[in-house]
Order: structure tokens, then C-alpha cells, then sequence
């Protein structure tokens, strides 16, 4: 029998990160190998999209949105002071992106719009709930956020309509990973900073990260627009100077945060790392037009480096802040994060023969997957089992850091 709080409601569903961090990490400890299974002829797909494109969609889609949804589920009763999702309104949501899973799998025998309708319903009621919490919390500045929520909703939806009306979701695939990547501009420029600023000032650091302001404001502009360039025109000139310029003013920006000071720190230095494999994507994007890169490796530092790196490194984060443990990466965690970067740099290989006859593909899904394995045997047991420490005042978030 699953924990139960005071509430009454299992653990699992007492808080948005819960059940959806867990969530996410089962899915991609699973969903790498089964694609690599369908890739190599070994297994067999029958859902409604092209098998390529089952795998990008549920990458995006599938993992990375639920990453997202638990982030804000527990970010936003911070925001608010207002208590936070749980108990069976959270389980129905969760539910809601299982099915998603099962029906883009084809699991559910749905036809393609059936498949479109039940996927869409997670995104869509995880806007709905953010923007209830939000409104009903009066705090208007952090409205904001549902702007790039939105965007992933519609373009999830638009993925689902690209595929069945060109057979392939072609611009749907980089809409997606450009959308991820600005809310890792969006909130890793909010939290990065944050972190690091605090960790100084424990330590009496004199020098702190350059808070935000009007370069920063400028940086994401430009990274907006390289990123809806390279959606629509990849291999367009113009595109390329976007995404050069983009990359740039972004390596100015994460030098501004101090990274090299949390060297002695793992778990604040992944956020920074993560963060450096924004820009290096937007320079390797910006360099496929003038014939400098293949076009998959964009994708691929962006969406395993970029993505796949700063979602695993905020799961470890929250994960420890808000189930008590102390903010400590050990070294089973700061291993998995290693993996998970060897994984990129192995995919960015691609058929090339990397070490005892495995390409670069092979090598790269045995890293991932190694990767969240260990994250998975770590936080796993902390994210169904009670909160140690501080414990939750009736009426109010925990306030830990995360």
C-alpha cells in the first residue's frame, strides 16, 4: 500500500513533482531502449505517427513535458503562497499524460485524432490549472510563464496535424525542441543566477552574478527569433546569422552567472553546464546552413544536452529541497549527469564506430539510459516516500529551496 500523508492522499500525489518527476524518469530509462529496439528492426510500432517521429514526439512531448508540468506544479505554490495541486485533481493529470503515452504508442487503438485529442488533454489541463493558481494568487507577473506552456500545447498539436497531413512532422519536430529550449532561456536565467547567488553569499563571495536586466532582455529576444528562424528555415542563411548572433549573446550571458565559482558544487554546476549546451546548440544550428554540421547534430545537442541535462540536473535539485534532503549531488548523481552528456557527445557521433564495434547511437542510448537509471535508483524512493525534515504547514506550501 502506497504511503499516505496526513491528508489522507497517497505521497506520490501530495505534491506536482511527485508524481510526474517519477514519472518522467521511468519513461525515459524505457523509452530510449524500445526505440533503439524499433530503429534496429527488433520491435515492432503501429501508432499514428512515422516511428522517427514517435520517438522526437515523445521525447519532447512525452519526457520533456512532464518535467515541465512537475517543475510548475511545484514551483507555482511558491509563486502564489497558495497550496499546491495534490491528491486526485494531480492523479487525474497524471493520468491524463499516461494515456497520452499509451495512445501515441498505439496501444489504445485510437485512430489519429483520437490519438491527437487524448495527448493534448494533459498540456491543455496543465495550462488550465497553472493559470487557475496564478489568477486565483493574484500574481500577475508570473503570468508570463503560460506564454511558452501555451506554445508547447499548440506545438504539440501541431506536430499531431503536420503528421497527418504531410505524413511527417518535420517543422513540428524543431518547433517543439525551440520551445523547451526558451523556457530553459525563460527559467534557467531565473533560477541559474538565483542559485549561484545564494551559494556566494553562504561562502561571503564578494563578486555575484549580474542580476537580470535589459542584456538579458535582449538575449532572449534574439534567442526567440533564432529559434523560430531555425524552425521554420534551418538551412536559410539568415537563419544561420540569427542562431551565430543568439549563441554568442547567450555565452555572454551564462559568463555574467559565475559558473566557474561553483566548481566545488556539482549540482550547481550542472545547471550551468546544461545552460552552456543552449549556446553551443544555437552555434552548431547556426553553422548547418554554411555546411559546417550535419543538421541532426543541432537537434541532438540541443535536445539530449541542453534539454536532456537541465531537466535531469532541476529533478535532482527539487527532488533533494523539497522531499528534506540536504542539496548534495553525491556521486551517484553527479555520474548520471556525466552520462548523460557522454550520451550527447555519442549521439552527435552518429553511425560512426565509437568502442567494441557499437556506433555512436548504440553508445549514446546505453549512456542515457545508464544515466537515469542511477537518477532513478536515487530519488526514486524520495519521491514516494514522506518528506524528512521540516514538515508542511497546514494551509501553506513548504518553503524549501529548489
Amino acid at each position: 500500500m502506497a504511503a499516505r500523508t496526513n491528508n489522507t492522499e497517497p505521497v506520490l500525489f501530495s505534491y506536482g513533482f511527485r508524481p510526474f518527476f517519477l514519472g518522467a524518469c521511468l519513461f525515459a530509462l524505457l523509452a530510449i531502449p524500445v526505440w533503439l529496439l524499433i530503429w534496429q528492426g527488433g520491435l515492432d510500432y503501429s501508432g499514428p505517427f512515422p516511428a522517427t517521429d514517435w520517438h522526437i514526439h515523445e521525447m519532447i512531448f512525452g519526457y520533456g513535458a512532464a518535467v515541465v508540468a512537475g517543475f510548475l506544479f511545484t514551483a507555482v505554490p511558491n509563486w502564489t503562497g497558495r497550496m499546491p495541486a495534490r491528491g486526485w485533481p494531480l492523479a487525474l493529470i497524471f493520468g491524463l499524460w499516461l494515456l497520452g503515452r499509451l495512445a501515441a504508442a498505439g496501444w489504445l487503438g485510437l485512430t489519429a485524432l483520437g490519438v491527437m485529442a487524448v495527448d493534448c488533454a494533459f498540456l491543455a489541463a496543465v495550462i488550465a490549472m497553472i493559470a487557475r493558481e496564478i489568477i486565483a494568487g493574484e500574481n500577475w507577473r508570473n503570468l508570463k510563464v503560460l506564454v511558452p506552456v501555451t506554445l508547447l500545447g499548440a506545438a504539440n498539436a501541431c506536430f499531431h496535424i503536420e503528421a497527418m497531413t504531410t505524413g511527417a512532422a518535420d517543422v513540428s519536430r524543431r518547433l517543439g525542441i525551440a520551445v523547451l529550449i526558451f523556457l530553459i532561456m525563460l527559467i534557467g536565467g531565473r533560477i541559474i543566477p538565483s542559485f549561484t547567488r545564494n551559494w556566494l553569499a553562504q561562502r561571503g563571495a564578494a563578486r555575484m552574478p549580474v542580476p537580470f536586466g535589459t542584456f538579458d532582455a535582449v538575449t532572449l529576444v534574439f534567442g526567440a527569433a533564432a529559434l523560430l528562424a531555425w524552425t521554420a528555415a534551418p538551412w536559410a542563411a539568415v537563419s544561420g546569422a540569427l542562431l551565430l548572433a543568439a549563441g554568442l549573446l547567450h555565452i555572454m550571458r551564462l559568463a555574467r552567472w559565475r559558473g566557474l565559482a561553483a566548481l566545488p558544487d556539482p549540482l550547481l554546476l550542472m545547471l550551468h553546464l546544461a545552460y552552456a549546451l543552449v549556446p553551443a546548440g544555437l552555434v552548431a544550428a547556426g553553422g548547418v546552413p554554411f555546411g559546417m554540421l550535419e543538421p541532426a547534430a543541432p537537434a541532438h545537442i540541443l535536445g539530449i544536452g541542453a534539454i536532456g541535462g537541465m531537466t535531469l540536473a532541476v529533478m535532482m535539485r527539487a527532488a533533494m529541497g523539497h522531499t528534506g534532503r540536504p542539496l548534495v549531488a553525491g556521486p551517484a548523481l553527479t555520474i548520471a549527469f556525466m552520462l548523460l552528456l557522454g550520451a550527447a557527445a555519442a549521439r552527435i557521433a552518429g553511425g560512426a564506430e565509437l568502442a567494441a564495434g557499437l556506433d555512436g547511437f548504440t553508445v549514446s542510448s546505453g549512456l542515457w539510459t545508464a544515466g537515469f537509471a542511477l537518477l532513478l535508483l536515487k530519488i526514486g524512493p524520495w519521491l514516494v516516500t514522506r518528506r524528512i525534515g521540516r514538515k508542511q504547514v497546514s494551509g501553506k506550501p513548504a518553503r524549501t529551496p529548489s
